[in-house]
Formats: structure tokens, C-alpha cells, sequence
């Protein structure tokens, strides 16, 4: 997969992508409209951060490209890249329990917090994506 250079756009199958951690500097695009939604994504080498009308929905540092993000009631599926190992912020039901799936493997379970967020740490290759999928138990 590659980097993408337009910082957020929507995928063929109606997910979305955005992130480019190959930015030396940060960059920002605001006010993309998906799904009666406007969408403001803040991208470079240090921090990928996605917002959804003002209210958080991702961060990872290091910086990362999401692929095919996709989020409903029960789950949360995307593929990973960037240079190094990243740890992710997601946003997600306050206090519910989501079942971690990484590359396919179940990796253990997660509690969101009372904020609504919910930490995980990828291990990233580069060059390579890593699946990960949050199932809501």
C-alpha cells in the first residue's frame, strides 16, 4: 500500500483512508465531507490524528497511513503502515471491552476508558500493513 497524498479521501468500497507519515512537516486538510460528516485529518512523520465533526476518532504516534477505516456500533477495521511500531488511540464506547484482532490473530482484550478511548500498540514493518480489527464483546 502507499502513503496518501491527498491526507483523506474516501476508498471504492465506501471506507475511508487518510494519514501520510512520510511528512517531514505537519499538515493538516479540513472540512472533508464523508457520510454527512465533516472530517479534519492532522498527518506527519510524528502523529496521524483524524477528527469527525470536532470529536475525536484516531491518533497514532508515531504518524501512520490508515487504509479502508471502517467503524460501526460493534467494530472498528482498518490496515496500518508507517515506519516504526505505533501506539493507537481509538475512539470507542466509555468502559466497553473490544476483542483485539491483529493480522487475523486474536491478540487479547481491550477496555475503553471513561473518556471513550481505547490505547493499543501495532507492531509495523515497514514497507508492509498490519489488519487490525476491534470487536466490541
Amino acid at each position: 500500500m502507499a502513503v496518501i497524498k491527498e491526507l483523506l479521501k474516501t476508498e471504492e468500497d465506501g471506507t475511508l483512508s487518510f494519514g501520510n507519515y512520510e511528512l517531514p512537516t505537519k499538515t493538516k486538510l479540513a472540512d472533508y465531507q464523508y457520510q454527512g460528516n465533516l472530517y479534519k485529518v492532522k498527518t506527519f512523520k510524528e502523529i496521524t490524528k483524524l477528527e469527525r465533526d470536532g470529536m475525536f476518532v484516531y491518533e497514532s504516534v508515531p504518524g501512520t497511513t490508515v487504509h479502508n477505516f471502517k467503524e460501526t456500533d460493534r467494530e472498528v477495521t482498518f490496515e496500518v503502515e508507517g515506519e516504526d511500531d505505533a501506539s493507537i488511540t481509538i475512539e470507542a464506547e466509555d468502559g466497553a471491552e473490544y476483542r483485539v484482532y491483529v493480522n487475523g490473530a486474536s491478540v487479547g482484550s481491550v477496555v475503553a476508558n471513561l473518556g471513550g478511548k481505547l490505547v493499543l500498540s501495532v507492531e509495523i514493518n515497514k514497507g508492509e500493513s498490519t489488519e487490525v480489527k476491534l470487536v466490541k464483546e
